[in-house]
């Protein structure tokens, strides 16, 4: 989250990718560097311990997200 809202305000189009698990962290995140309400990919948890054809699976998803996310204006 961090990095992806750093980038988003030096100009670069960026979008953050948090599992499941870690939702509330990362909107605690956002609202602490002033950006409450940042839009971000969310993916199931775990990844440790996912196959490779899932975790493939989750990615392609998750880059198909974020396509959409970069592509739409803020609210």
């Amino acid at each position: 989250m961090h990095d992806s809202i750093i980038g988003e305000r030096l100009g670069l189009p960026s979008a953050g990718i948090m599992t499941a698990k870690f939702v509330s962290a990362a909107e605690l995140m956002a609202r602490a560097l002033g950006a409450e309400g940042y839009r971000f990919v969310v993916i199931e948890h775990p990844i440790s311990s996912a196959s490779a054809e899932d975790l493939a699976d989750r990615a392609r998803r998750a880059a198909a997200e974020c396509a959409a996310l970069l592509c739409v204006p803020a609210a």
